[in-house]
């Protein structure tokens, strides 16, 4: 064994123990999103433990040691030590669910996502991983929130302008299909705004399809179908004019049957429009290029990619497993033509509209 550095001794032990303190962190997090304190703190303003528990029903004394975390984590900002209040920044992150920045939804399910690590053991020894419903409804739901606000906010008013001809297409009539629809949010946000044309959302996780059937039953939209992918395909006779994938190829085990499906679904004159992770080439330039490649390596471990290998023969591309080169060459081998990187300012997607 080599000699130890005590100075790099005690580096590695703040970098490995921060590492523990930002999972505690995470867990708080996740609790007072559950319990509602975010929201009550951005309504209430500055409060001290006994006051928040009031405004919520909640034990004091609980809430005082969930306070002093958050506060001693930068989440909430303390004011003389016995007040705590959450900034307009963090009120948008954690508390404001329509806001494109909201990412209360990723913290959701993270105890469902940990859960996952006891069966972690036997995906390393067979190399068969988990898929989605692993996770149970409340996966489900944590990724729906995790995802809604940027559809509610962006999708039909800044993305599909961007797209020449969509939505002259939409407002007329068409069919368009969206494949790996989770709970059905980006479905019924384009249905609401078209209602002349028909879209289709296609799905694996029966979680995710008994919301996305629930959230169509409460918006009352009729132009909106849901599909087991299991049970029924995309269509084969070049028939929908729009066809979308939104941050899930790179968690399917094939992707390319999915794209070649897409192919024959879409018109000569169509448009699919693929959103992912944006990543790089290496491991070296993603961990070089985004600052959050540690965490999404994990992310891949514990979810993405081990939906991706969840069935025996499944490409397990994981989170930054899907660049912009293997996109381009996966889509040409499927059949189309035309591959187009669209900016969109997203500050963690990529997209790319790809015509036949």
């Amino acid at each position: 064994m080599r000699a130890v550095d005590p100075d790099k001794l005690k580096a590695y032990q703040g970098m490995v123990f921060g590492a523990l303190g930002g999972a505690m962190t995470s867990a708080m997090i996740s609790l007072g999103d559950r319990l509602g304190l975010f929201r009550a703190l951005a309504d209430g303003g500055p409060m001290t433990p006994a006051e928040l528990a009031r405004a919520t029903g909640l034990h004091e004394r609980w809430l005082r040691e969930w306070l002093y975390q958050q506060g001693a984590a930068g989440v909430l900002e303390s004011r003389g030590g016995d007040r705590f209040e959450l900034s307009p920044e963090g009120a948008v992150v954690l508390a404001e669910e329509n806001h494109p920045a909201f990412g209360g939804g990723f913290f959701a399910h993270l105890p469902q996502t940990l859960g996952v690590v006891e069966r972690l053991p036997e995906a390393f020894r067979s190399g068969l991983g988990l898929p989605y419903d692993a996770f149970g409804p409340e996966g489900a739901a944590g990724i729906e929130r995790s995802f809604a606000p940027w559809f509610r906010s962006l999708l039909v008013p800044v993305a599909l302008p961007k797209l020449p001809g969509v939505v002259d297409a939409l407002r007329r009539g068409a069919s368009a299909a969206d494949v790996g629809c989770g709970a059905g949010v980006a479905v019924l946000e384009l249905a609401r705004a078209f209602p002349k044309s028909t879209f289709h959302g296609y799905e694996l996780s029966q979680h995710a399809l008994e919301r996305a059937r629930e959230n169509q039953r409460q918006a009352g939209l009729a132009n909106a179908r849901f599909h087991d992918v299991r049970q029924e395909s995309l269509p084969k006779d070049a028939s929908l004019e729009l066809v979308t994938a939104f941050d899930c190829l790179h968690d399917m085990a094939h992707p390319e049957r999915v794209l070649a499906d897409v192919r024959k679904a879409i018109r000569p004159d169509g448009v699919f429009l693929i959103c992912d992770i944006k990543a790089r080439d290496s491991f070296e330039e993603n961990v070089k290029r985004n600052p959050m490649a540690a965490m999404m390596y994990g992310a891949s471990v514990l979810t993405c990619m081990s939906s991706a290998l969840s069935e025996p023969d499944g490409l397990g591309l994981g989170t930054l497993g899907f660049p912009e080169s293997l996109a381009r060459k996966m889509c040409a081998e499927a059949g189309f033509s035309r591959f187009e990187p669209i900016d969109f300012g997203h500050p963690v997607n990529a997209f790319y509209v790809v015509r036949p």
